[in-house]
């Protein structure tokens, strides 16, 4: 599908002359459910924008569980950081979820791109700079808060995001994978799920979870201190 390239932020600060370079340095990536991008250790000469689907990055423990570390939507890139260090490798495995449709482009390209431009960097700086703030936010969510605020913040997140739908959050990914990136077991996850259910805070209806009191579901995110913003339109 064709995507502009302008509306991701690794591309935003670039002009025109550049964003036709890009194009033309990429190349377009089918994969269907549960198929390997790349694996811990492979080569990271690429780095990837999701254009449709969802692709789970993830690492295994020794003891064979998953973890997801991400799990990457419409609109975003990955990997994109690895270009700046010597021969990198990739430190996770990248799989997609249902399928995805991805954008793939050469690592080296772009570096020599950059190279032509101080202002380019210094604007693309600028952009990682501020993702790198969001990145941090999410990990201390996730080591310092409740299990309970982590998933309400989640869930409120993403009605926040979608409300202009309704009251209606589709999940998009399975329970397990959601529950491994929020570092909550599934068995947590459900019980959190069902005690919303039971205050009257949300009904599941599958991969489907309606919001029916947005204000104490955002309450119990905001005790937490897992979301921001507030209920103001």
């Amino acid at each position: 599908m064709s995507f502009d390239l302008k509306q991701c932020y690794i591309f935003s600060r670039l002009d025109e002359g550049q964003i036709a370079r890009v194009e033309a340095m990429s190349q377009v990536i089918e994969l269907e459910d549960g198929q390997h991008l790349f694996q811990v250790g492979d080569v990271a000469d690429r780095f990837y924008l999701v254009t449709q689907g969802q692709i789970k990055l993830y690492r295994l423990a020794m003891n064979g569980n998953e973890k997801v570390i991400e799990i990457i939507t419409p609109g975003h890139t990955f990997a994109e950081a690895l270009m700046f260090q010597e021969s990198p490798n990739f430190p996770v495995n990248a799989t997609s979820i249902g399928g995805a449709e991805l954008r793939s482009f050469d690592s080296q390209s772009f570096l020599d791109m950059l190279r032509e431009s101080t202002d380019t960097c210094f604007r693309l700086m600028a952009s990682m700079s501020q993702r790198l703030k969001h990145l941090i936010k999410e990990i201390d969510d996730l080591t310092l808060q409740s299990a309970t605020g982590r998933v309400a913040g989640f869930l409120w997140g993403n009605w926040d995001t979608e409300k202009q739908n309704g009251n209606m959050i589709d999940l998009r990914a399975p329970k397990g994978v959601l529950a491994s990136r929020l570092s909550v077991k599934p068995e947590t996850f459900s019980r959190i799920l069902h005690n919303f259910t039971e205050q009257g805070l949300i009904r599941v209806n599958g991969s489907h979870i309606e919001v029916i009191d947005a204000e104490r579901l955002f309450k119990h995110a905001e005790s937490a201190g897992v979301c921001g913003g507030s209920l103001a339109p």
